[in-house]
């Protein structure tokens, strides 16, 4: 009887320890996943890869540095097609430079926004913030193919808009150590205001009501609201087949309105150039601004069959235009260089000499 209490001690003290190493254990494992058996976390590299955003204090501006004259070099071959020499792009495009001028860059607030007169309000009149600039030529320019300039050539073109604006000097070189500096001359920086109350606390200095209002249902909503359009059954076919109209990118798809076509179209397809010009259009997204027989953004390619029908020279032409780009042909709208070979470019260029016919 004696032993019953250094019994009981040992029991407790093990019982602790057991608990202590399960709390460990436990510690040790990942967090359960809120969505069971779909998917993964990501790892810390695919994170990395995505996390791209520079904030307005310059968080997450990556090291390096590009200078005026390099710029000018990149916006030539890569910019310059869209937005113009002197970055007053064209009918088509929005200007990016011009409106601002010395005194603006003195205080900080474009004058010209203000006077109903001018005639136009470009990207540097109006953007605040020099981190957005670069945020966004990084992410998105050019836009066939964003994300393929490296650090050091958005902060040469960045410098290059600036320096058409009169920000910076001809020989200046812009980095991530003067980056904040050169926002000191941005000529809208205190253009931006905070005076609503879209965001509360110290930012909020006019008043503590929202200047919006939301009125959302929040009981007895409708389940389910289905908007749709129909074509009376007479008019259906009246242009063709609408499945075959719409580009092969983003949510909406035309109805089937020709029996025969979209027997045609289910039907497998035999392998053939036709249809190997036609994988190349696909993948390298032609087909989001050209189509078979209809104009969308450019003319159709049977449109430039019947144009270059019977030329000499149709293939190396029509090849060294897919593969280069350009404007002026067929309207103001440009075609940027296309990132296909050049085996690529003159099988499609073929195709369309022989009358980019249908397989």
């Amino acid at each position: 009887m004696s032993r019953f209490p250094d019994l009981l001690l040992r029991v407790g003290l093990g019982l602790a320890l057991a608990g202590s190493c399960a709390l460990a254990v436990a510690q040790k494992l990942p967090a359960p996943s809120p969505f069971p058996h779909v998917g993964r976390p990501a790892t810390a590299k695919e994170v990395k890869a995505w996390d791209i955003d520079v904030r307005p204090d310059f968080k997450g501006l990556p090291a390096g540095s590009g200078s005026v004259a390099q710029g000018q070099d990149i916006w030539e071959a890569k910019c310059a097609m869209c937005h113009g020499i002197f970055g007053e792009s064209n009918e088509v495009f929005s200007p990016l430079i011009g409106g601002t001028t010395k005194e603006d860059i003195a205080s900080g607030k474009v004058a010209r926004l203000l006077d109903e007169a001018y005639p136009q309000r470009t990207t540097l009149m109006k953007v605040p913030t020099l981190s957005t600039l670069w945020d966004y030529i990084s992410r998105a320019m050019p836009w066939n193919q964003p994300k393929s300039l490296s650090p050091g050539e958005v902060y040469a073109v960045t410098a290059f808009m600036l320096n058409l604006a009169g920000v910076v000097p001809d020989d200046f070189v812009m980095s991530d150590k003067n980056i904040a500096q050169v926002q000191q001359r941005m000529p809208n920086r205190n253009g931006i205001s905070h005076a609503h109350a879209m965001w509360p606390g110290k930012l909020n200095q006019s008043t503590a009501r929202p200047d919006l209002q939301g009125s959302a249902c929040m009981r007895n909503c409708k389940t389910e609201s289905k908007i749709a359009s129909y074509l009376p059954d007479h008019a259906r076919s009246a242009h063709g087949n609408l499945a075959d109209q719409n580009r092969i990118i983003g949510p909406q798809r035309g109805a089937l309105t020709q029996e025969a076509s979209a027997a045609a179209s289910a039907a497998p397809r035999p392998a053939g150039p036709a249809n190997e010009a036609l994988a190349l259009l696909a993948t390298h997204s032609c087909l989001a601004c050209h189509s078979h027989d209809a104009k969308i953004v450019g003319p159709s390619y049977q449109e430039i069959a019947r144009r270059y029908a019977g030329k000499g020279d149709a293939v190396g032409y029509l090849s060294a235009r897919i593969k280069n780009g350009g404007s002026g042909v067929w309207g103001p709208v440009p075609m940027p260089a296309q990132n296909l070979t050049e085996a690529e470019a003159r099988r499609i260029a073929e195709w369309i000499a022989g009358g980019a016919g249908k397989p």
